[in-house]
């Protein structure tokens, strides 16, 4: 991870919705209800996307939590940014403050210790036929909203169709669960979704992950308004003050409802929690080493080499650690928008990786801390290897005249400098491939050889640290005869930009779960392409693609869905949407030594809202 990953880890994390977003699956074989498969299994406690969950019906708490953790204390935390204008993260429209996953309690919640898992929290239990057509809830009968009003299965109706209606809330919902037909209450505590399909197998998953908003609070306040209003919540923490832009404190619910429940023993341990806003990641170091809040993620190589050094260090009162994850590392790279015509023609986006020498990079400015990234589910046994072979290349076959050659006879790999190679010869196969596709260099200048116009695009970033990287990219690109202008740009501009696809060129982190799924349309999905708000922030508008996407979601089987989400990685990295740059396996985390953490860590390597204070 690099400091860009900071930006998707904490500002845009606040933009993401309450639901897990890097869970899984999705739509295009509608075929209807298999009405020979729809027994019910019968009420369960929880619900793995596979085979069964780890957790039985009469477990205590979750591995990786401490249920004797002593409850006290102020957490403090840092926030890169410049501001926040709401506190309403699943709206379009503005720039959520941070810690908003707090505010609402789901359904269930999920455990970051299996691969994708769920067990009871607003819904007691959850049945689903054997083929998956419908799921139905009950609701916990001692649920309740802050205000100590039940939450009822019309609140989990007025949620659903807030989400999927209203054309100010982020469309990531309309494509999660574009395959519920119908929402039936039939008891005050029991909500049921029916499907159009049985073969969106992750759907009652999904579903199970809905946050629920309160009913009786929205008759009388508008829910598409992006505004400081502190909304009515269910979660185990609610907002106690804020200064706007600057900072927000969360205080934990006295007599939260779900406090004691398996999923949340051990969880939630501090008294508050406070966000302090920085402008600068530079200048969030440095009050971190100062003392000025307690935890830090650290993303830049050059700082985790050189800047976590001194006295508070020496004496131990600071801890420097790196945390081993088992969780993919999905795909930071540059991302080339094809909505723009610069970037329309595959051949000039794979030119444009020969310029990005990430070897030189990796040894001048990260430490040589990282490794290239080569797939959109890298670290992870979901990425695309070798050329494809068996069930694979069966998925593939169907699609042979569709897809370029390469899907099938070469096994991907983003351009070395590594010897022989060289940045010299890998610039020389990038004029070679700008000038196939209709691009030549007069005066030194790149030109297109039809309209006669420079290539020229912008490079939007948001964090200053990255210019570091990105200059030398612009010097070779400038080599090229191309102009790239490396723009800097605050915070909320940056955010509002991505958000309407309004960039040539971007540093983003794709993230990715170890079980892949419906989030998959909102990355690549030619239908929600042009929706402001999407995460399909190339542009990808390809049938084949969106086929691929849905058998992902259809997977019966861990073994069938390996197969198919390599076959979708495959695809995406032969379009050469973007330029691939790099990971780390390992978190880089600092803390204070008053922070104390369970023995067990969870998949994700950490999992904060189980530590507590000695």
């Amino acid at each position: 991870m690099s400091s860009i990953s900071l930006i998707n880890n904490t500002l845009l994390k606040t933009l993401s919705i309450t639901i897990a977003l890097f869970s899984a699956s999705g739509f295009a074989n509608a075929a209807g209800t298999n009405n020979s498969a729809t027994t019910a299994t019968g009420a369960m406690h929880g619900i793995a996307m596979h085979g069964t969950p780890q957790y039985s019906a009469n477990f205590t708490h979750l591995a990786y939590s401490n249920p004797e953790a002593p409850k006290k204390g102020t957490l403090k935390l840092g926030v890169v940014g410049d501001s926040f204008d709401s506190f309403n993260p699943h709206l379009v429209k503005g720039v959520p403050a941070a810690g908003m996953s707090y505010q609402y309690d789901t359904l269930m919640k999920k455990a970051e210790d299996e691969a994708f898992s769920l067990y009871g929290l607003i819904a007691e239990s959850i049945e689903v036929p054997a083929d998956r057509s419908w799921v139905e809830f009950k609701i916990n009968p001692k649920a309740v909203f802050h205000d100590g009003h039940p939450i009822t299965a019309e609140d989990v109706k007025f949620t659903f169709e807030t989400l999927t209606t209203s054309d100010k809330v982020n469309p990531l919902y309309q494509a999660y669960y574009a395959d519920v037909s119908r929402v039936e209450v039939s008891a005050p505590l029991t909500i049921r979704f029916m499907f159009s399909t049985n073969t969106n197998k992750e759907l009652p998953l999904i579903l199970a992950e809905l946050p629920v908003f309160p009913k009786h609070y929205y008759d009388n306040h508008a829910f598409s308004k992006a505004d400081l209003t502190a909304p009515l919540g269910s979660g185990p923490y609610k907002i106690a003050s804020f200064d706007a832009g600057r900072s927000v404190t969360w205080e934990r619910v006295k007599n939260y409802w779900a406090a004691d429940l398996p999923v949340n023993k051990g969880f939630y341990n501090f008294d508050k929690i406070v966000y302090e806003y920085y402008k600068d990641n530079t200048i969030a170091l440095e009050a971190f080493k100062a003392g000025e809040f307690d935890f830090r993620t650290e993303s830049t190589a050059r700082n985790w080499a050189n800047a976590y050094v001194g006295p508070k260090f020496e004496k131990g009162e600071l801890v420097k650690e790196e945390v081993t994850h088992e969780m993919p590392a999905g795909m930071q790279a540059f991302i080339m928008n094809t909505r723009k015509d610069v970037f329309a023609d595959r051949k000039v986006r794979q030119a444009l990786a020969y310029a990005f020498d990430f070897e030189w990079t990796n040894a001048n400015l990260f430490y040589s801390q990282y490794k290239r990234t080569s797939s959109y589910f890298e670290n992870s046994e979901l990425a695309s290897q070798g050329t494809p072979k068996g069930e694979e290349l069966a998925i593939l076959t169907p699609f042979k005249d569709k897809l370029p050659a390469e899907v099938f006879t070469t096994e991907y790999a983003p351009p070395s400098t590594t010897a022989p190679a060289s940045i010299r010869k890998n610039l020389r196969t990038a004029v070679q491939l700008l000038k196939e596709a209709g691009w030549e260099v007069k005066n030194k200048v790149l030109t297109n050889s039809k309209t006669n116009q420079p290539m020229t695009f912008e490079i939007l970033l948001v964090l200053k640290d990255f210019e570091r990287v990105i200059q030398p990219f612009a010097k070779n690109l400038e080599i090229l005869g191309i102009k790239a202008d490396v723009r800097l740009i605050d915070t909320t501009q940056y955010i509002n930009r991505v958000q309407n696809h309004d960039f040539d060129m971007i540093v983003y982190t794709i993230g990715q779960s170890n079980s892949p799924g419906n989030e998959q349309r909102h990355f690549w999905q030619s239908e929600i392409a042009d929706k402001p708000g999407s995460r399909n922030l190339m542009g990808v508008r390809d049938p084949v693609v969106d086929n691929l996407i849905e058998q992902v979601i259809s997977s019966p089987d861990r073994e069938a869905l390996i197969n198919r989400t390599r076959a979708l990685d495959r695809v995406l990295l032969w379009g050469h949407y973007v330029i691939p740059n790099w990971h780390n396996p390992n978190l880089r985390v600092a803390y204070k030594n008053t922070l104390a953490k369970p023995a067990v860590n969870p998949k994700t390597g950490v999992e904060l809202d189980a530590w507590w204070f000695k």
